[in-house]
């Protein structure tokens, strides 16, 4: 990995499988100054596969994500509508991320060039998930991952704690459902900054 990310093997010993990886990226890294330069440098390393691997971005939703979780805690809202409202903002986030590195957008993870997930469109076509606050894109990734026999990356802020999988979805590194999502894969690697990065600016607005 370059110098600029720390990281290490969750389940494995950890490498592309087939020529294929996913790379979730978390959406708290949105937040962060001069998070394209970032993101880049994370996708440009030979430790993902070098060139000729086939990268596909699931995006969270970070801070557009997180207001809907206000939202619903300041006044509880139908599980259903709340699930689908959230997935659609990783179709939000999704678009800035594809737009800043200029990678195109796909509707499926089976699409036969790298890109960044439009979840929102992939799930709406019936994909299989529970419903609730407890499965996030850090589920979607393992799906994304297990349909494509691909290896997983986990690019999140932090690198996670100490522990199995499942203890990482108590202490909230992964979502809930995720030991289960990823249940069938066999290469799982974590990324995450090699030094605290400041966030960038607030900005108001909708």
């Amino acid at each position: 990995m370059s110098q600029a990310w720390r990281h290490g093997a969750l389940r494995g010993p950890w490498r592309p499988a087939g020529g294929s990886l996913v790379v979730k990226i978390g959406g708290s890294l949105l937040a962060r100054a001069r998070w394209p330069e970032a993101v880049a440098t994370l996708l440009a390393d030979d430790a993902l596969g070098g060139p000729e691997c086939r990268r596909l971005l699931v995006v969270g939703g970070g801070p557009v994500v997180d207001g809907l979780r206000a939202i619903d805690a300041a006044a509880r809202q139908p599980d259903e509508t709340m699930h689908w409202r959230a997935i659609e903002a990783l179709g939000i986030t999704a678009r800035i991320v594809a737009d800043a590195l200029r990678l195109p957008l796909v509707a499926s993870p089976a699409a036969d060039a790298g890109g960044v997930l439009d979840a929102a469109a992939w799930l709406g076509g019936g994909v299989p998930l529970p419903v609730g606050w407890h499965v996030t894109s850090d589920s979607i990734a393992a799906v994304a991952a297990t349909v494509t026999a691909a290896g997983l990356v986990l690019a999140k802020s932090v690198p996670p704690p100490a522990g199995s999988l499942s203890d990482m979805a108590a202490a909230g590194w992964v979502d809930g459902y995720f030991p289960t999502a990823s249940a069938s894969l066999t290469d799982i690697a974590w990324a995450a900054p090699a030094t605290p990065t400041p966030a960038g600016p607030s900005r108001a607005g909708p």
